[in-house]
Parts: structure tokens; C-alpha cells; sequence
């Protein structure tokens, strides 16, 4: 089975069993609609990879950590496109949640989703009750503040931003997460991966700015310019675009330098070569 059917069955297994009967039907919807079709699925693949580079000698607790990864971070756009955040009317090349089902069921759906989460990493604590604790309290950490996701999203809410705190918070935090619980689920000792994570999550978050400036929005499924219209802090406006692509690639040469010593260590440093440059406009990586 390839990584990407084991992320989708383990998301089916997942939203089946949190959507079924007496869910409300509308609720059950918008749930799924966050979900599928999804987005390049880039953190549960990396927690995957990192844990077919350990050995993956427990396919289901690294599956389910995988998952869990995915909805969270399914809820966090949920709630991020919300009126009171972005009030994104599109994703991934669709109406967003709130604007398919209103806002108060794009709520309960990012909240439904973030229990999910939890209930499949609970789900998989007989597999290995030690590896099993560990992931949740990684992921839980992801999540919550001081420095995960939901303290990203409060920074936006600050007079000043620090941008390298938020981009660790936003988006570093749930990639850190995916390269220890991969390491976890393996029985791997998992802090040494933190840094590959980190380094992972700021360059996928200035790829990410760096379309927000220049990319198509037809082809991101979203709107452009966000940043600037909201006043929020982008790598491409302050190193300039071409800066930024280069720091990108400064940061995904220090990720593959950063992967610890295991069993793929060769397979995962291709893994994380093909990982973020893929998704800028050809003209920036022949002109970077």
C-alpha cells in the first residue's frame, strides 16, 4: 500500500466513525468537505516517511499520528477562513466551509474535527501505550500555546509580530509534530527530529508566502495577496521575492543535513529534496 492510500484509508477509518448515525446530516457534510478532496497532504506524508526511515515497526500507531496530523491541520484552515480570521471565500479551488455551510457550522466542523484527532491517537494507545502517550502529548503541544497552531492564529492578533515566532507557531509547529510522531510511533528517539521539523515548517510557510505574492490564484484554489490585505507579515515582502526563494532553499538544504541517522535516511533526504519547491511558479526556481 502506498503512503497516500494509507493517509486516505486512515482519514476515511477516521471521519467514519466520528460522522456516523445520528450525526447531523449538515454537520456530517461540512465535516467531509474539509477533508476530501485534500490538499498535497504534505505533513501526514512527512510522518510517515519519517517513520518508513525508522523501520515502521507499528504501521497503525503511525497511520492513525498521520491522520490526526491531517485533521488538525484541516481544522485550523476551517477556522482560518472563518469571517472573524480571514473570511477566505475559496480553498483548494472551492467554496471554503463557511461559505458552503455558514459560519456556525464551519465552527463545529473545525471543533468536530480536532476531537477526531484526539480520538484516533486515543483509539491507538493498546497498539503501544508508551508511543502512543508520547504522540498525543506532541501533538496536543502542536496545537495549543504557548507555541502551536492556536497561538499562531492569536499572534495575527497582536499589534506587532514577530514573523519568525509565527511562522514556528503557525505552521512549524504541526510539521515538528509530524517528524517526532513518525519517529514515536517507531520506537525512534524522537527530539533529535525536532529541528528537521522546523526547518520543514519555515520553508513551507515562506513557499507559501512566496505564492501568496506571485502565484496564480486559479491555481492555489485561493485567493492572492492575502498577506497585505490583512496586514499579516510575508517572507517574500520582507526578503523580497527573490530573497525568500532563497532562503527557502537555504532551509531545505539544512533539512536534509538535519536528518538524523536511521534505517531510510537516504530515502527520506529525497523525500524532503522534492518536497516544497515543487509548488512555486517554474519562473522563481529558474531565475533563484
Amino acid at each position: 500500500m502506498s503512503t497516500d492510500q494509507r493517509i486516505e484509508l486512515s482519514l476515511k477509518a477516521t471521519l467514519q466513525f466520528a460522522c456516523e448515525s445520528p450525526c447531523p446530516p449538515k454537520l456530517r457534510s461540512a465535516i467531509n468537505h474539509a477533508v476530501f478532496p485534500g490538499g498535497a497532504r504534505v505533513r501526514p506524508r512527512l510522518c510517515l516517511a519519517v517513520a518508513v526511515a525508522c523501520g515502521d515497526d507499528e504501521p497503525e500507531l503511525a497511520s492513525s499520528a498521520a491522520a490526526a496530523i491531517e485533521l488538525l491541520h484541516c481544522a485550523s484552515l476551517v477556522h482560518d477562513d472563518l469571517p472573524c480570521f480571514d473570511n477566505a471565500e475559496e480553498r483548494r479551488g472551492r467554496p471554503s466551509v463557511h461559505k458552503a455551510y455558514g459560519a456556525p457550522l464551519a465552527v463545529l466542523a473545525g471543533d468536530a474535527l480536532i476531537v477526531a484527532a484526539f480520538q484516533t491517537l486515543g483509539l491507538c494507545l493498546p497498539i503501544s501505550a508508551q508511543r502512543g502517550t508520547r504522540i498525543l502529548s506532541t501533538v496536543a503541544a502542536a496545537v495549543g500555546g504557548p507555541c502551536g497552531i492556536v497561538a499562531g492564529q492569536a499572534w495575527e492578533c497582536e499589534e506587532s509580530i514577530c514573523l519568525s515566532e509565527y511562522h514556528r507557531a503557525k505552521t512549524g509547529s504541526l510539521f515538528s509534530a509530524a517528524t517526532i510522531s513518525g519517529a514515536e510511533a517507531a520506537g525512534h528517539d524522537s527530539e533529535s527530529w525536532r529541528r528537521l521539523g522546523e526547518l520543514l515548517g519555515e520553508a513551507y510557510q515562506i513557499a507559501d508566502d512566496i505564492c501568496d505574492v506571485v502565484a496564480d490564484p486559479a491555481e492555489r484554489g485561493k485567493p492572492g495577496k492575502r498577506d497585505s490585505a490583512l496586514g499579516r507579515p510575508n517572507a517574500a515582502q520582507e526578503l523580497g521575492v527573490q530573497g525568500a526563494v532563497r532562503r527557502l532553499r537555504s532551509l531545505l538544504a539544512d533539512a536534509t543535513d538535519s536528518v538524523p541517522p536511521c534505517p531510510g535516511s537516504d530515502a527520506l533526504r529525497v523525500h524532503i529534496a522534492r518536497s516544497a519547491l515543487p509548488y512555486l511558479p517554474k519562473e522563481l526556481l529558474v531565475a533563484a
